[in-house]
C-alpha cells in the first residue's frame, strides 16, 4: 500500500506565527546534498514539462518514415516504432504525468485530510466509520485497487484520476487523524476550549497547523507514487490514452521493438525512474528538516 508519514510523536506545542518561513524550508533543504539534488530534479522536470509546447522539437504525434531511428540526427534521442521523436514525447509524457499526479495528489490530500480532522477531533461515529473504511482500503495493495476501479469503470483520464485518488485518500486521513488525536489533548486546546473557542476555529488554529509537516511530506512523496503507478496502469492500457503521450504508454509500445531498438523503452523508463528519485530524495529531506529531532542527521 501507499507508503505513509506518521506524525511526530510526543508533545506538541501551539502553532505560531513565527513558524517556518519558505526561504528557511528552502535554505534547510539546500544544505543538504541529497535535498539539493531531489529539488533540482523536481524543478527542472516541472519546467521542461511546463515549457514542453516551446523546447519540443517536434509534434510528439508526427509520424516519420525513420522508424525506430537511433539517437542522433533528426532525432536527439531516438524514434520510436512509428517515426515519432522521443524526447518530444518524453516531454509531453512529463506534461501528462506532472498534471495527473498533481490533480490526484491534491484532491486526495484534501479529502484525506477533511476526513482524517474529522475522525481524529470529533472521534465518536464519525471515528467508527472512517477509520474502519481507511484501514480496509490499505489491506489491499496500491496497484490492485487502482486497477480494480480502472478495470470496473474502463480506461481513460478521468477513470485514472478516480482510481488514483481513492488509492491516496486513507494515507492523508490516517496522518491527520494521529496528530489531531494528540493535538486535541494539549492544553493550549482545552485551553481554547474552556474561553469558548468553537470546534472549527480549534481546528484552524491549532489542529491543522501541526498537521502542516507531515501532510507535507506524504503531499511529495505521494506524488512519486502517483507517477509510479500511472505509469503503471498506462503500460497495461488502462491510463491516458493515445495519441497523447504517456511515459507508461510509450514504454509499454516500445517493449515489442527490444530486439530491434531499446531506446522506445528506455528514454520513458529513464524519465519515470528520474521523477520517482527526485520526489522521494526531496520527500525524505523535507521529512528529516520538519522534524527538530532529526535535522541533526540531515546535512549528508
Amino acid at each position: 500500500m501507499v507508503t505513509e508519514v506518521l506524525p511526530v510523536p510526543g508533545p506538541q506545542t501551539p502553532p505560531v506565527r513565527t513558524g517556518r518561513r519558505g526561504g528557511q524550508l528552502l535554505r534547510l533543504i539546500t544544505r543538504d546534498r541529497v535535498g539539493a539534488i531531489g529539488l533540482v530534479i523536481v524543478v527542472l522536470m516541472t519546467a521542461a514539462a511546463a515549457l514542453a509546447p516551446l523546447i519540443a522539437p517536434y509534434d510528439p504525434t508526427a509520424m516519420s518514415n525513420q522508424r525506430l531511428a537511433p539517437p542522433g540526427g533528426d532525432f536527439l534521442l531516438g524514434a520510436d516504432e512509428a517515426g515519432r521523436d522521443l524526447l518530444s514525447r518524453a516531454l509531453y509524457g512529463a506534461r501528462t504525468s506532472l498534471t495527473v499526479s498533481l490533480i490526484v495528489v491534491v484532491c486526495a490530500g484534501t479529502i484525506g485530510v477533511l476526513l482524517g480532522l474529522l475522525a481524529g477531533f470529533y472521534r465518536g461515529v464519525l471515528d467508527a466509520i472512517i477509520t474502519p473504511a481507511t484501514d480496509i482500503m490499505f489491506s489491499f495493495p496500491t496497484l490492485l485497487l487502482a486497477l480494480a476501479v480502472v478495470a470496473a469503470r474502463g480506461p481513460g483520464t478521468e477513470n485514472l484520476i478516480l482510481a488514483l485518488v481513492i488509492v491516496f485518500i486513507p494515507s492523508f486521513a490516517r496522518i491527520v487523524r494521529g496528530t489531531a488525536m494528540s493535538v486535541r489533548r494539549e492544553p493550549y486546546v482545552e485551553s481554547g476550549q474552556a474561553v469558548g473557542l468553537s470546534n472549527t476555529r480549534l481546528i484552524l488554529k491549532y489542529i491543522l497547523p501541526n498537521s502542516v509537516a507531515p501532510i507535507a511530506v506524504q503531499f511529495t512523496t505521494s506524488l512519486a507514487y502517483a507517477i509510479l503507478i500511472e505509469a503503471s496502469l498506462g503500460y497495461l492500457g488502462l491510463g491516458v490514452q493515445p495519441p497523447q503521450p504517456s511515459w507508461g504508454s510509450m514504454l509499454s509500445s516500445g517493449k515489442s521493438f527490444m530486439e530491434i531498438s531499446i531506446w522506445p523503452s528506455v528514454v520513458p523508463g529513464v524519465c519515470i525512474m528520474i521523477a520517482v528519485l527526485g520526489f522521494n530524495l526531496l520527500g525524505d529531506t523535507l521529512r528529516d528538516v520538519l522534524d527538530p529531532r532529526l535535522r541533526g542527521r540531515s546535512s549528508r
